[in-house]
């Protein structure tokens, strides 16, 4: 039951904090025609954080208790969040090069 319980918490966060996110940078995509046409790399990105936020924080703070619950290392959680900013990027460099 505990695994169920986190399991939709974990829908429920990525949901609410990914909408958030991408409520918040939605507008930026839309400047340009050319760049709302890779805004989904946007999205990417923020499921990306959203990994790395829970892995590293959210996951400890939950129902499950089982094993294996720790923490990214420290070179993954730094790759992967400049891999996010570059997805963040990315549509404005290919829509610039692109168009």
């Amino acid at each position: 039951m505990r695994t169920l319980l986190e399991l939709l918490r974990i829908i429920f966060i990525f949901l609410l904090l990914g909408g958030l996110g991408w409520a918040i940078i939605e507008n930026i995509y839309t400047i340009n025609e050319a760049i709302e046409g890779y805004s989904w790399l946007g999205a990417l990105a923020i499921l990306v954080l959203l990994f790395v936020l829970y892995r590293n924080k959210l996951q400890f703070s939950g129902w499950y208790q089982g094993d294996g619950r720790e923490k990214l290392p420290r070179n993954v959680s730094i790759t992967l969040i400049l891999t996010s900013i570059m997805l963040f990027i990315a549509p404005f460099i290919l829509g610039s090069l692109l168009s």
